[in-house]
């Protein structure tokens, strides 16, 4: 059987790691689309204008095939690569990462700084609540009201709840499965040969 879950985090959360001077405030926030990744970074870039860096990293998607790791400056792989690492650590998706670096004076090396990354960013998620969920299939179903019975015992088994739902003469609502048991729903109501049946996703 194969997996149908992952792991995100249910809320935004914060993170903090001081090195010789050097402050690096840790962002994670749940997103779901690189509209949401920009938007944070562009609020979090006006509230800390006055930060030598905003690194960042973020996996999106249930298969985790949307990422982008960024050192904003800094030196190559310091930055970007160590949050990234930390996001893949705690195997999470759909999670933004950004830290925030003031400058204490002093320099703190590739390997410093690639740790203090590293740090900020696993303090973060040490504070978020990590939530598991399922990769769904939606659905939207057709039936005329006499077959309402019988499409809802089918929903009852599997225990869904109908969205966007319209009981008229003739009646649809949509009804998101877990994938791994989509196969078996679908071919449930196929076998209710007056339901018609689409994918939505």
């Amino acid at each position: 059987m194969f997996d149908d879950t992952y792991k995100t985090i249910a809320a935004p959360a914060e993170g903090l790691y001081k090195e010789k001077g050097s402050k690096f405030l840790a962002f994670a926030y749940p997103v779901r689309t690189i509209d949401e990744v920009k938007a944070h970074l562009e609020r979090l870039r006006k509230d800390y204008f006055d930060a030598r860096h905003h690194c960042y990293a973020y996996i999106l998607g249930p298969r985790k095939d949307a990422f982008r790791a960024n050192d904003d400056g800094e030196p190559s792989g310091t930055g970007g690569r160590p949050i990234h690492g930390q996001l893949l650590s705690a195997d999470l998706t759909d999670t933004l990462i950004v830290v925030v670096r003031y400058f204490g004076g002093i320099l703190l090396g590739a390997s410093g700084l690639a740790n203090a990354y590293k740090t900020a960013a696993r303090d973060a998620i040490d504070h978020a609540q990590i939530i598991e969920k399922t990769i769904d299939c939606r659905y939207r179903l057709g039936f005329a009201y006499e077959t309402m019975n019988d499409v809802m015992r089918i929903l009852k088994d599997y225990d869904l709840k109908p969205e966007n739902q319209n009981y008229n003469l003739d009646c649809t609502l949509e009804v998101s499965v877990r994938q791994s048991l989509s196969v078996r729903f679908y071919d449930n109501v196929a076998e209710l040969r007056t339901v018609k049946i689409d994918i939505l996703s």
